[in-house]
């Protein structure tokens, strides 16, 4: 007697809206369950107390998050004047207090120096690895974690309102790498108070955006209502994630070649320059990642799709 499958090969993106208290882990642990799902995972952490856009990879698709993790963020968030903590956020210890209290004129006079590309000195309890181990990790243990300020890219950085004189809104873009809990300590650092984030909703990751947001219990109730299958509605194709890269559309024998690893010269006047990364497709289905390079397309990863096996 052949044995069941214990988890299907599901392909595709969700577009989960994270809900506040739940971890990035969490959320794709159930997911996973929900999809009954082989192969799972998501393209840039949020932390518990963020929600909002957290995009999950399924099967074939986790091939494509280093490209949507690349793409730009959008957050709002809301900071508290006057405290400083040590996760820069409203879980942590206090470590500083301030009396001073920011005007909205003093706000926007000194949010041009936090645009662009700038430096950044992450927060200690931050997923980042020193000698193999997660900063939080080592901070939660009580060592003393020293990161060094690296570069960012803040695209655009908006005062919202001021609903009152503790707390600031703010509309962030930015690039990978950036976060906004160092914003909101550094802002407040220099306009001669202490902040904190207390608030954090992400809107935007690279090709997925808030229209698209799915929250986890909606998906939860299609589960209860109809099982895996029903659930499998709210999937993106796994191409979804491809979207701010170009696509080149191959011939079938072409897309063989590509399938077996092997590069496809490029020819007409619509082949794309050369290029670090682009997709190739045959007949609307997604074939191969890989750069264009002196007029050969060169795979780099091939997808198998529909339960095929390489």
């Amino acid at each position: 007697m052949a044995r069941k499958k214990r988890f299907d090969d599901i392909n595709g993106w969700l577009v989960l809206d994270k809900p506040v208290g739940v971890t990035s882990t969490q959320a794709v642990g159930r997911l996973k369950r929900l999809f009954h799902a082989n192969k799972c995972g998501h393209a840039g952490t949020l932390d518990p107390l963020a929600s909002g856009l957290l995009p999950i990879a399924f099967g074939e698709a986790t091939k494509t998050v280093p490209f949507v993790m690349d793409g730009r963020k959008i957050y709002r968030f809301n900071v508290r004047w006057g405290v400083e903590t040590d996760t820069d956020d409203a879980e942590g210890r206090i470590l500083a207090e301030a009396p001073g209290r920011p005007t909205e004129a003093d706000v926007l006079a000194i949010l041009p120096e936090f645009m662009g590309e700038i430096m950044q000195v992450p927060p200690k309890y931050s997923a980042i690895k020193i000698d193999g181990e997660r900063a939080y990790d080592l901070a939660r243990d009580g060592e003393e974690v020293v990161l060094e300020a690296r570069p960012i890219a803040v695209h655009r950085l908006d005062l919202v309102g001021m609903p009152d004189a503790d707390t600031a809104v703010f509309d962030c873009e930015c690039g990978k790498g950036t976060y906004v809990r160092a914003l909101a300590r550094d802002i407040g650092r220099r306009l001669g108070t202490r902040g904190h984030v207390v608030a954090l909703r992400r809107v935007l990751v690279g090709p997925f955006g808030e229209a698209e947001m799915v929250p986890l219990a909606e998906v939860e109730a299609a589960f209860e209502d109809g099982g895996s299958d029903a659930v499998r509605e709210y999937l993106s194709p796994v191409e979804a994630g491809l979207a701010e890269i170009p696509e080149v559309p191959m011939h079938r024998d072409a897309a063989a070649r590509l399938r077996r690893g092997q590069s496809v010269i490029l020819r007409g006047r619509d082949a794309p320059l050369d290029t670090a990364a682009a997709y190739a497709t045959c007949g609307g289905e997604l074939v191969a990642l890989g750069e264009v390079a002196r007029g050969e397309f060169v795979p780099k990863r091939v997808f198998v799709l529909d339960g095929e096996s390489v």
